[in-house]
């Protein structure tokens, strides 16, 4: 027989209970709401993972630069289609073969066609050198190639007369924009790691001279000494460089007073 221990509570007589734990009120609520959870998980995934495999974000970035690559020869096949259908005889295509004619006139200083010559190469790499090691004053901004960097360089070639310009892989003209993320270059949809390397086709001579009287180039050679950044510069008697493949549309020029 079940032992009952009395208290007198308000003038009554009854068995003494216990407060009910705040937990009792909370575990259903919990329990429903992860039920909750796992209905809309299994709604929302149908079946599959919902966390793959961790990708390694290299492979992410060559993914990427794949796709874009194989765009950039679907754009180059199709504007060869128009390019073809453009200079096919037809009614009144007098002015048609005359402007085309113009046009193809302005094609190799444009960049819209394949060259070859002699090219002056740099290349500009981060610096190895151990952090702890940077002399007083200074920081890790001095070890990384910025996109300053490679724009003097760029800029330099230009004004020593390049005819035509590869950076990375890529074919580029005057419209073409150089911007770095962190210490990678990103290059119209394209991410690369340095060493970032520059091919102007000229007259040698001339562009080495400009690298030479550049001052913002200048600057860069001083880090060069200070603390290991990579600076290299090479000739190739001869070398071709592929057409230029992507838009050239200008969208926020305006002209200069």
């Amino acid at each position: 027989m079940t032992e009952l221990r009395y208290s007198v509570i308000q003038g009554r007589c009854g068995p003494v209970r216990r407060p009910r734990s705040r937990w009792a009120y909370a575990v259903p609520v919990v329990a429903l709401a992860a039920g909750s959870l796992f209905g809309v998980s299994a709604s929302t995934s149908q079946g599959s993972d919902l966390r793959p495999g961790t990708r390694d974000l290299v492979q992410v970035v060559q993914a990427g630069n794949r796709r874009v690559a194989d765009q950039a020869a679907g754009v180059k096949g199709l504007q060869g289609e128009v390019d073809s259908l453009s200079k096919k005889d037809a009614p009144g295509s007098g002015k048609l073969a005359s402007t085309q004619q113009q046009a193809d006139g302005y094609a190799a200083s444009a960049g819209l066609t394949s060259v070859t010559g002699q090219v002056v190469s740099v290349s500009l790499n981060d610096s190895k050198r151990d952090p702890s090691t940077l002399p007083d004053g200074a920081n890790l901004d001095w070890l990384v190639v910025h996109q300053q960097d490679v724009q003097a360089v760029v800029n330099a070639l230009w004004a020593g007369g390049a005819t035509s310009m590869m950076l990375m892989d890529q074919r580029v003209i005057s419209t073409s924009a150089v911007r770095c993320v962190g210490n990678t270059l990103l290059l119209q949809g394209r991410v690369y790691s340095p060493p970032f390397v520059i091919r102007a086709m000229g007259d040698p001579a001339k562009l080495r001279q400009a690298l030479t009287d550049d001052p913002a180039v200048a600057n860069y050679r001083a880090y060069v000494d200070a603390v290991g950044l990579g600076y290299d510069v090479k000739t190739e008697t001869k070398a071709t460089f592929p057409a230029y493949v992507g838009g050239t549309d200008l969208k926020f020029a305006k002209v200069k007073k």
